[in-house]
């Protein structure tokens, strides 16, 4: 476990990144899309000034080596410590794949990646954040690999989204535990394909009436939205939750840890609200650059703002590139 030592008067400032997923040709000098990703990324680090960056999954697509490659050296140039955990793309070529990119990886002078219990996948691992020797916040960093058989109601096969696998669950309560007995209190989850716990969330946060497609991104931080009991949610849902289409149980297993109180994914391009359901704050990070498809509105990175407590605030720091795409 990687440890980072917060300053007694300062908060401890995560910067999380979602879904940049350029291509090799992207990344070719001078291309639109990589000008995007690059001033977005730039612009938030400088604005931010973060102490961690971590990035959601998806970085590029699986296969692209040269894109995985340029990514990790542009980050890594800030000089500041970068944690990512994998999406379905970057996990499309198989554990192999994974594997030897996540050594890759783990080269760079400024990445906290670990591959942790291969058994669970590859990254699931913690990153922790004491104050003065004292424990403040746990981050769990998951593996939501990729896509996984389903067998629906009408006995028709296809491939879904994939869950966190049943190992995983026992994961998370033998470390949370072990979290707990040495203090932490709180605890947030980083993960790329959101829990089905998000479908729950939408539905009993959102007025039945609304058509989420035509909301704006100024009526979604107001309470034009949601309904009674919800409405200091913000964000808007453009595209459907692409979670595994049934309970996975792993609400009611978050809920059991006692500290997790927050997770934070990625996965659906043009959706960035954030739901406090069950006692959980559920958030969609902002997507950051053009890579696959976006909304120009929708553009940046989401910052967690850690106190001596944990965390205090998370928002989103939304990026203006219309001087690039127009």
């Amino acid at each position: 476990m990687k440890i980072f030592n917060k300053q007694t008067d300062k908060d401890f400032i995560i910067l999380n990144l979602t879904d940049t997923q350029l291509s090799n040709e992207e990344w070719d000098d001078g291309h639109k899309h990589r000008k995007i990703l690059e001033y977005t990324i730039t612009e938030l680090v400088h604005r931010i000034k973060p102490n961690l960056i971590t990035i959601t999954g998806d970085l590029a697509w699986a296969g692209h080596d040269q894109a995985y490659e340029m990514l990790a050296e542009f980050i890594n140039k800030f000089g500041i410590p970068w944690a990512p955990v994998w999406g379905n793309h970057d996990n499309q070529n198989g554990p192999e794949y994974i594997d030897s990119l996540a050594t890759r990886y783990m080269a760079y002078s400024n990445c906290v990646y670990e591959k942790g219990d291969p058994t669970l996948g590859n990254g699931n691992y913690i990153l922790l954040i004491n104050e003065g020797g004292k424990p403040v916040e746990a981050i769990f960093m998951v593996d939501s690999h990729d896509r996984e058989p389903y067998t629906n109601d009408q006995g028709e096969n296809s491939p879904v989204w994939a869950k966190l696998t049943e190992a995983q669950a026992a994961w998370f309560k033998e470390q949370s535990q072990t979290l707990r007995n040495a203090g932490y209190k709180d605890a947030t989850i980083f993960l790329h394909i959101p829990i089905y716990a998000y479908r729950e969330a939408s539905r009993a946060a959102y007025k039945s009436d609304l058509n989420l497609k035509e909301v704006t991104p100024e009526e979604a931080n107001t309470d034009y939205c949601w309904n009674e009991g919800y409405t200091d949610s913000i964000g808007v849902q453009y595209e459907s939750i692409g979670s595994y289409p049934d309970d996975d149980g792993m609400l009611q297993v978050i809920k059991d840890t006692e500290i997790v109180k927050h997770i934070i994914a990625g996965h659906e391009h043009i959706n960035n609200w954030i739901i406090r359901y069950n006692g959980i704050r559920m958030v969609y990070a902002l997507k950051t650059g053009a890579g696959c498809y976006w909304d120009t509105r929708l553009n940046g990175g989401t910052v967690i703002n850690i106190n001596s407590s944990g965390v205090s605030d998370i928002h989103h720091e939304f990026v203006d590139v219309s001087h690039i795409v127009d």
